[in-house]
């Protein structure tokens, strides 16, 4: 792989397990210690251990889609495969998974609606790729031009986001979180919006 290329492929990668981590935290903030916690450090040290594993679990959910679009879109760079191979083999990874997963987890409603949401990633991937630039930044700018470009492709795939979430919400039935789905789509919207105004700046959201 050419080092431009995968310099490309770190800051893209890097940035995505920062938005996830950044969600995580925000979304499952560590427990106030209790009076045992502070008086006994072990019991400190494997409650924060299991916070702890329980946001990267998290973080690693939140890449799911995010990873398998980014590889796809580097796969298609490198080997000049088209977009519609480099679905066809998610589509057959994803229904790996799904035939191994217990029912009830994981269903070909969330799948379909996760296929439709890599599809767009793939195309932002790939534009963010081609790029002028080495930094996540300068990727974008190159790639968006303006703040308004940047949180237009936002809201398109937190739409296709949303899809996935309901997908879930209509799997899980009465097990689903509903209020912790609403306030993770209310983090991830604060720190995107906060992202474009952080690269963009005032003077070129337009």
């Amino acid at each position: 792989m050419p080092a431009e290329i995968k310099k490309k492929f770190d800051a893209i990668l890097a940035r995505e397990k920062q938005m996830a981590k950044s969600i995580a935290l925000k979304a499952m903030p560590s427990k106030p210690l209790s009076v045992w916690e502070v008086l006994i450090p072990v019991v400190f040290i494997l409650g924060y251990m299991r916070s702890k594993a329980d946001r990267d679990i998290f973080s690693q959910n939140m890449l799911f889609t995010k990873k398998m679009a980014l590889e796809a879109a580097l796969d298609m760079l490198k080997t000049k495969k088209s977009k519609a191979a480099a679905l066809m083999q998610i589509e057959l990874k994803t229904k790996e998974l799904l035939c191994s997963l217990p029912d009830g987890i994981y269903s070909d409603d969330i799948r379909q609606e996760q296929l439709g949401e890599i599809n767009l990633l793939i195309d932002h991937y790939a534009l963010l790729l081609g790029a002028g630039g080495e930094d996540y930044a300068s990727l974008v700018v190159s790639s968006y031009r303006t703040g308004k470009d940047s949180a237009l492709f936002n809201d398109m795939l937190a739409s296709a986001e949303k899809k996935v979430t309901e997908a879930a919400r209509q799997t899980l039935g009465h097990q689903a979180d509903n209020d912790m789905a609403a306030k993770i789509e209310k983090i991830i919207d604060d720190l995107r919006r906060k992202e474009v105004e952080t690269i963009f700046g005032p003077h070129r959201r337009h």
